[in-house]
């Protein structure tokens, strides 16, 4: 995490802002360009953490070792869809602007 969040770093320092983006005079917003796009890549990041968060257990090679991967993917599966519905329900009924917001459905 440390290399990738330094590599961030330094692409962000030499790529600099986007034009326009500390400009007052310039009042466009940026939004999602490609929102199928945008839950595909959520898809790819959640099929992910199936290799990663199971497989961090290191084992499964009985039975016990095997339920405890079982029990860590099922955790996998019901954070991110409970934290997904929660987001997507108070930005549908409580959050200002009202609305069905996809892309804060997937970040």
């Amino acid at each position: 995490h440390l290399v990738g969040g330094i590599g961030a770093l330094c692409g962000a320092i030499i790529v600099g802002p986007r034009k326009g983006r500390f400009d007052p005079n310039h009042d466009e917003s940026f939004d999602a360009h490609n929102i199928p796009f945008c839950v595909l890549g959520t898809f790819f990041l959640w099929f992910g953490w199936y290799g990663f968060n199971p497989g961090s257990t290191l084992a499964m090679h009985d039975v016990a070792t095997a339920h405890t991967a079982a029990s860590v993917a099922v955790n996998t599966t019901l954070s991110a869809c409970i934290a997904g519905g929660i987001v997507f329900s108070l930005r549908a009924t409580v959050l200002p602007p009202k609305m069905k917001d996809v892309g804060a459905f997937c970040n």
